[in-house]
C-alpha cells in the first residue's frame, strides 16, 4: 500500500535540475474487540492483556496511520526521501512522528529507513498496521549506512531493542548492527534472506560484559497463477531479539539475560505463512498466520526472570481489500491473537478492523 500511495504522487515544479513529488494518504482505521481491549495507536492489536481483561466489548477509530512524503531526485543522480506519518503515543491525535529520512547516491544511502535486515517479500497483506508475528526480520526503521550492488545490501546500523533482564536500566549500545541481505526474484518467485551480527551489553558501573547475538532469516513468495500467491517467512534469532518481530510481550522480545556478572543470550524463533486470492475488480481476500517463541527457560534457572513472562506469542488475520478506483482501498480484517507464558497461562482476544485509505 505504501508503494501503491507514491505511484500516484504530486509532481512539484521545483526547477530544471530536480524533480520533486509528494504522496501520501489519508487514512481512517475503526476496530471493535469483542474480547479484551486490545487496541493501540492505529487501531492495531496487541499481544498483552489490558488492566481489566474481563471486560468486553471494545469500540474505537482513528487516523493516526495517515501519512505524508516528500521525494527529491537531483540531476547529478542524488535522491532525497523525507517521510512521516501520525502514529504517536496511546489512542489519542497523535502527532508527527519521523518514519524515514534518507539520502541516496550512486548504491550509498545514509539516514533513517527500513533496517537492512528486513525484508516483505515474504508478507501477507494485512489491515492491522503491525501485522503477524514471525514476519522476516525487525519490520521497524532504523538510522544506518547502507550500500546495495544489484541483489546485495550491507548495513552498518543503529541496534534494534537489546532487553536484558536482571540487568535493570543498565544497558547500553555498545556497537552498531552489521547486516548483509540478498533479495532477488524470478519469475513468479521472489525471495530474501538476510544476516546480522549484532552486540548487546549490560554496565551497571562496576560489571560490564557483553555477548555477541546473531540472527537469520528466510522468506518467500510464489505466484501460483494469475490469482493465487503463497507467501511466508522464517527467522532464527540468538542475543538479537529485537529482530524477532511481535515476539515478549508484544514487538520486540529481551535479547539476553544476567548470571551473576555475565551475559547470557536468548534464543528465539518466528514464522509466518499466508496466501492471497486476488478475485478481479480490484478485491482481494489474504489469510495468514504467525508465530514467535523464546527459550527463557535458562533466563528462568538464573533469576533474571519468571515463568509469568511471555514466552509464545501467535496472531491470524483473515480479510477482505477492495479497490474501486486506483487511489482509494477499503477492507474489513478479522484478528485472534494469543499469548503463552512460561508457565503455560494463555491470554486470547477476537477483534475485527475495517480501514479505509485515500492515497495520493
Amino acid at each position: 500500500m505504501g508503494a501503491a500511495s507514491q505511484a500516484g504522487a504530486v509532481s512539484l515544479n521545483v526547477g530544471d535540475d530536480v524533480e520533486a513529488s509528494l504522496y501520501g494518504y489519508a487514512r481512517l482505521n475503526m476496530s471493535y474487540d469483542l474480547d479484551d481491549n486490545r487496541a493501540v495507536s492505529t487501531r492495531a492489536g496487541t499481544f498483552t492483556s489490558s488492566a481489566n481483561p474481563d471486560s468486553e466489548g471494545h469500540f474505537g477509530a482513528d487516523v493516526q496511520q495517515s501519512r505524508l512524503g516528500i521525494k527529491v531526485n537531483h540531476a547529478s543522480g542524488v535522491a532525497i526521501t523525507v517521510e512521516g506519518d501520525f502514529r504517536g503515543s496511546g489512542n489519542g491525535a497523535g502527532s508527527l512522528r519521523m518514519r524515514h529520512a534518507f539520502g541516496e547516491y550512486k548504491g550509498l544511502m545514509a539516514g533513517r529507513n527500513w533496517s537492512n535486515y528486513t525484508s516483505f517479500v515474504g508478507n501477507t497483506p494485512t489491515l492491522d498496521f503491525d501485522s503477524l508475528a514471525g514476519t522476516a526480520g525487525s519490520q521497524d526503521r532504523t538510522e544506518q549506512i547502507r550500500y546495495t550492488t544489484g541483489a546485495l545490501s550491507f548495513s552498518l546500523e543503529d541496534p534494534s531493542a537489546q532487553g536484558v533482564l536482571g540487568a535493570g536500566d543498565n544497558t547500553r549500545t555498545s556497537a552498531p548492527a552489521l547486516t548483509a541481505r540478498l533479495q532477488d526474484s524470478a519469475g513468479g518467485f521472489s525471495y530474501a534472506a538476510a544476516v546480522l551480527v549484532s552486540q548487546v551489553t549490560a554496565d551497571d558501573g562496576t560489571n560490564d560484559d557483553s555477548a555477541l547475538g546473531y540472527a537469520a532469516f528466510g522468506a518467500a513468495s510464489l505466484d501460483l497463477g494469475d490469482m493465487l500467491s503463497v507467501q511466508g517467512a522464517v527467522n532464527y534469532t540468538d542475543g538479537a531479539n529485537g529482530y524477532l518481530w511481535r515476539s515478549g510481550s508484544n514487538y520486540f522480545g529481551p535479547s539476553a539475560y544476567v548470571d551473576g556478572t555475565s551475559i547470557e543470550t536468548i534464543e528465539g524463533v518466528g514464522g509466518s505463512l499466508g496466501v492471497s486470492l486476488a478475485l478481479g475488480g480490484g478485491r482481494s481476500v489474504n489469510l495468514g498466520y504467525g508465530l514467535t517463541t523464546l527459550d527463557l527457560d535458562d533466563a528462568i534457572a538464573a533469576g533474571a526472570t519468571t515463568n509469568a513472562d511471555a514466552e509464545t506469542n501467535q496472531n491470524m488475520f483473515l480479510n477482505y481489500m477492495w479497490t474501486p478506483v486506483q487511489n482509494v482501498m477499503m477492507g474489513v480484517e478479522y484478528g485472534y491473537f494469543d499469548q503463552e507464558t512460561v508457565a503455560g497461562d494463555s491470554t486470547d482476544a477476537n477483534r475485527v478492523l475495517f480501514a479505509a485509505q485515500y492515497s495520493f
